[in-house]
């Protein structure tokens, strides 16, 4: 009975991340990936924060193991 259980979701696992992926891909495709290249360059953020905001990015992806930028 267990194995049953664990099979299914696995299933259930796989087909969420089937689901996921084409959701993010149509978002893309939508918004052209502009949206998401749009955050990633701080677009929301506040002037003044922006810059900071990179910095601990950067400084975070450092204390991960990523190299200097």
């Amino acid at each position: 009975m267990a194995e049953s259980a664990k099979k299914v979701a696995r299933q259930a696992e796989k087909r969420l991340d089937k689901v996921a992926e084409n959701v993010r891909e149509q978002f893309d495709r939508v918004t052209g990936g502009k949206f998401s290249d749009t955050v990633k360059n701080g677009r929301f953020a506040d002037p003044a924060d922006r810059g900071v905001d990179r910095g601990r990015a950067e400084e975070q992806h450092r204390d991960q193991g990523g190299p200097e930028r």
